[in-house]
């Protein structure tokens, strides 16, 4: 492997796989190849799966078979994705674009993925695969690069007319699906948000919302990454689905939080006190009977304070 290569990985898994996944991060940030590594924790094994995926299917620098747009010397971006199997985080990751999920049994498995497949994110088995073969898995997933010699081509050189192929492959690989081939939504939430316009929520920072309806009401609701709801509650019940993103719900009435992704839902009764953070860039329809109130059980800096407190002591108990 290059000197001067360097990477960045995500890593999630979900309850089955955490314990490799713990492993397997502690290795990698001890690896001299790896930049930093970002732990997006445990969560159900597609959602910890499209965590790490959009990740790396967002980042520029994510394709280490063609060239990249970004800055030189900016770590590749990869992930590493584990549940019980590894056949169900890898399931989920594939649904986004530029993502080459592969689940890897062994390091001749992880040279050939990366040689042939330009694997991008590494899926593991939490059950079957024990820390130290993961950890040569791993290493041997960093060290190849596409098109290398492995023991799918006798450890010897392609010959001229894969090469030929590997010419070609990364575009055609990035271009299916083509987005114009592609049917229009028919979800009539998403029709709905389309050229939608949105005002701010002016008492929480990060917030747009537009009301769509009135009596029973319902609006189209969207929040910035790092967004905080302090707590408050309303005079209604609402009903909450989460089209796209990641945020966390505290009913501090009844003592219970949910973490909500894509397609989530989740009812909070009239009068509750709620509390909520937003991961990443996330937008969700809600439905409510009656005209909209809020009432604020505390301020903003309240707010993040007992979260980061909260967040941190779950991860100090991990």
């Amino acid at each position: 492997m290059a000197a001067d290569r360097r990477f960045k990985i995500f890593a999630a898994a979900d309850g089955f796989g955490q314990p490799l996944k713990d492993a397997v991060v502690a290795h990698l940030r001890a690896h001299p190849a790896v930049a930093e590594v970002v732990d997006l924790g445990v969560d159900k094994y597609y959602a910890a799966a499209a965590a790490v995926a959009r990740q790396v299917s967002s980042s520029s620098s994510s394709s280490s078979c063609s060239s990249s747009d970004s800055a030189p010397d900016a770590p590749e971006v990869r992930g590493v994705v584990v549940c019980g199997t590894g056949a169900g985080v890898c399931i989920f990751a594939n649904k986004y674009p530029r993502v080459y999920a592969t689940h890897c049994a062994s390091p001749a498995d992880a040279v050939n993925t990366r040689s042939i497949n330009a694997c991008n994110v590494l899926a593991l088995s939490g059950m079957a695969t024990p820390p130290d073969a993961a950890a040569a898995i791993a290493d041997a997933w960093l060290a190849t690069p596409f098109r290398a010699p492995c023991p799918a081509s006798g450890d010897a050189p392609w010959p001229e007319d894969i090469q030929r192929f590997f010419d070609t492959a990364p575009d055609e690989m990035a271009a299916i699906p083509e987005a114009e081939g592609l049917p229009d939504s028919a979800c009539a939430i998403c029709c709905l948000r389309n050229g939608m316009e949105f005002e701010p929520v002016g008492i929480m920072p990060g917030g747009e919302m537009r009301i769509v309806r009135e009596s029973p009401t319902s609006a189209y609701v969207q929040f910035k990454a790092g967004s905080v709801e302090p707590a408050h509650h309303h005079t209604f019940g609402h009903d909450l689905v989460v089209i796209k993103g990641k945020k966390k719900v505290w009913n501090l009435t009844k003592k219970e939080s949910y973490d909500l992704v894509d397609g989530d839902f989740l009812f909070t009764p009239a009068g509750d006190v709620h509390r909520v953070k937003y991961f990443e860039d996330t937008e969700f329809f809600i439905r409510w009977d009656g005209h909209w109130d809020i009432f604020l059980d505390e301020d903003l800096d309240t707010a993040h304070s007992a979260i980061d407190a909260e967040l941190g002591a779950a991860s100090d108990s991990r």
